[in-house]
């Protein structure tokens, strides 16, 4: 069971995007810091353990070429082997800053020469994987940037074509050294995902089809993909095949944002928050799925969900039209 905490005041509310809420656990100094989207800035929380703000800090979007002031579409942070990275995308480029927002270390410049005048240029989906980060594009394309141990010398390393249409969001987890592991999952706005198993080449793996809804989140827990679609499922996939595992009619409405420490957190626009516990049973080692926790965020548009531990003991919410952030404890 989970109980309400202090919650974080916002200076605005977050803007209606799916997963929008990143969190980043500093135990050494018994902090947590919050990124939360809104219009063309993000905000920066650093808070104690009981919930007291105790920095806040804003970031803009980079102008770039273009008129209006472009709109952030999400805020990350990027856990490196040897150093931690905020990224920022938005309909301009692609923004890297020191952990703290503090110094803006590198920009890639989007390119909207290959769109038609009616689509939208723009960057969504970021993770880290090794020292790599991944950030998904408008057009279905996933750069891969090679991060050095310190310094601006980002470089730029491949363009992974697997997608037709806008990538939504993508996973990693630690491949631990092994040869041809699935270990960064890509997904888009067809609901298709792209298995790739990273290094100096990324390699596609297998694709998995879509079924005519978008899927805005995905996560990687073990080899096993965990898919969240537009109709409220949560979809288990084996990461290596393909093989779907479990089919979860989770939410009554699109879900916005999966998390994973070790359970699984499911978020959807039906004001829910969902935990299931995830196992692979002995015998067949079959994927087994158990409800743990069900909390309601009434009459409020969720748009990211984030355990704030490893150990998923607490975990936040956002939500569209709402100035804080909601925290929830383990009793």
């Amino acid at each position: 069971m989970f109980r309400r905490e202090r919650s974080i005041p916002l200076r605005g509310s977050a803007a209606a995007l799916c997963n929008n809420l990143s969190v980043l656990q500093l135990p050494v100094r018994n902090l947590t810091h919050f990124g939360v989207v809104h219009g063309p800035s993000a905000q920066l929380l650093s808070a104690a353990p009981e919930g007291v703000p105790l920095a806040q800090r804003q970031l803009q979007a980079k102008e770039g070429a273009g008129v209006s002031p472009p709109l952030i579409t999400q805020v990350h942070w990027c856990v490196l082997p040897f150093r931690v990275l905020l990224v920022l995308t938005s309909h301009r480029g692609i923004q890297m800053y020191e952990s703290d927002g503090s110094v803006m270390v590198y920009w890639h410049a989007l390119d909207a020469g290959d769109a038609s005048l009616v689509q939208a240029v723009f960057a969504r989906g970021i993770a880290a994987s090794g020292h790599f980060i991944c950030v998904g594009m408008w057009s279905g394309q996933v750069l891969v940037f090679d991060i050095p141990a310190k310094g601006p010398n980002i470089v730029l390393s491949e363009e992974l074509a697997g997608h037709q249409t806008p990538v939504t969001d993508i996973a990693t987890e630690p491949a631990q050294g092994q040869d041809g592991v699935a270990d960064v999952v890509t997904a888009d706005d067809s609901g298709l995902l792209c298995v790739w198993q990273s290094g100096p080449e990324f390699k596609l793996l297998t694709r998995i089809p879509g079924f005519g809804v978008p899927c805005p989140s995905v996560q990687l827990w073990r080899g096993t993909i965990a898919a969240g679609y537009g109709n409220g499922q949560v979809r288990l996939y084996e990461a290596s095949t393909g093989t779907l595992h479990v089919q979860i009619d989770a939410h009554a409405r699109a879900i916005c944002a999966l998390d994973l420490a070790p359970e699984l957190l499911s978020a959807a626009e039906d004001t829910f928050v969902h935990i299931w516990k995830l196992s692979r049973s002995p015998e067949g080692g079959y994927i087994e799925v158990e409800h743990c926790h069900g909390e309601c965020v009434p009459d409020t548009q969720v748009c990211g969900a984030r355990f704030c531990d490893p150990s998923g003991s607490s975990f936040a919410v956002t939500g569209y039209d709402l100035a804080e952030i909601l925290r929830f404890s383990s009793m």
